[in-house]
């Protein structure tokens, strides 16, 4: 099984200033150390806003995948290679492939 798009954006992530929301509702920001592929995150340099509006600052955090609600990554990942549309037919699949033969 290979990993999906939204999960190789968070890999490009890595060393950039992102900002992820938990389940619970607390929103971190700060720099993304290390990323799984099922969505594990370690952070450094983190302000935490917790649910009651209360912040902090917070050296380093790990968040684990099945908690996060969503994640907001930096801007100029909108032109990593993922997002690419492929212009040669070639590279579509089967039924190119069977063209080919």
């Amino acid at each position: 099984m290979s990993i999906g798009i939204p999960v190789k954006i968070l890999h490009e992530a890595e060393g950039h200033v992102i900002t992820l929301e938990t389940v619970s509702g607390e929103v971190y920001r700060g720099k993304l150390s290390e990323a799984e592929d099922n969505m594990n995150c370690q952070m450094y340099s983190v302000n935490v806003t917790y649910r009651d509006g209360r912040t902090a600052y917070l050296q380093q955090i790990f968040v684990r995948g099945s908690k996060v609600r969503f994640i907001v990554i930096p801007d100029m990942l909108k032109n990593a290679p993922m997002f690419k549309k492929t212009s040669n037919k070639a590279e579509l699949g089967k039924s190119a492939i069977l063209k080919a033969q």
